[in-house]
């Protein structure tokens, strides 16, 4: 069976992750959430001091990176090194600084080749703000996943809260449309549909739902291959 490089864009909480996992599980193909490379960026910087405007110092950070995804039966772990960051990167603070380094061109253009290099084995679906956008805009079928903000907000404070880090629904959602205006606003790379891709809203579907609207898109793809 021919193998598919699928892209999965969208803004924060619309489920993309959720929905990237099952999709790759179901096709049995690989899942890469590039989100999680910048947060990884974002970790590391604030981890040594690097704000996130300082280009040269975030040049060097990423020439140094060692990262990789573990996967196992809870998920998929991100590893700096021999540390597993996957929780440390998911807090509100690290969103906003993954947001802020991911528009230096600098980042973009370090994560780009490891994202490419991933890509060139194909059979994976790939989860992010612009894969099917810059990095990968001849990808075989193209998704951009979103949902209004209140649903998006309450799936982020069920998240956090199942993750023991509980924050009130107004933080969350101040949060989340500040990311969504810098994601949106940035002069390298915006959030933004593909012209090619296919919407999924998914404010008033399941998981199941959507996976079934995405399959049917994937499928049609193979039987042209």
């Amino acid at each position: 069976m021919q193998k598919l490089v699928i892209t999965i864009d969208g803004p924060a909480g619309a489920g993309k992750t959720t929905v990237s996992r099952t999709l790759a599980d179901r096709l049995g193909y690989r899942y890469i959430d590039t989100g999680a490379l910048y947060r990884g960026v974002a970790f590391e910087a604030a981890r040594k001091g690097i704000v996130p405007d300082d280009d040269p110092a975030l040049a060097d950070l990423c020439q140094g990176l060692d990262f990789k995804f573990v996967r196992h039966d809870g998920g998929v772990s991100l590893f700096s090194g021999k540390t597993d960051i996957s929780e440390a990167i998911r807090t509100p603070e690290m969103s906003l600084m993954a947001s802020a380094v991911s528009a230096r061109p600098v980042v973009r253009e370090a994560l780009m080749g490891i994202q490419r290099r991933l890509g060139a084995e194909k059979a994976a679906v790939f989860e992010g703000r612009d894969m099917g956008t810059v990095v990968f805009p001849e990808a075989d079928v193209k998704f951009f996943l979103t949902a209004d903000i209140k649903t998006r907000a309450a799936r982020r404070c069920r998240e956090l809260e199942a993750k023991n880090i509980p924050q009130a629904y107004a933080d969350v959602e101040k949060e989340m449309q500040q990311r969504d205006t810098s994601d949106a606003t940035r002069a390298v790379a915006p959030l933004k549909p593909a012209d090619d891709a296919f919407l999924i809203d998914s404010t008033r579907y399941g998981v199941d739902a959507v996976i079934d609207q995405m399959m049917g898109h994937v499928q049609k793809k193979l039987q042209k291959k």
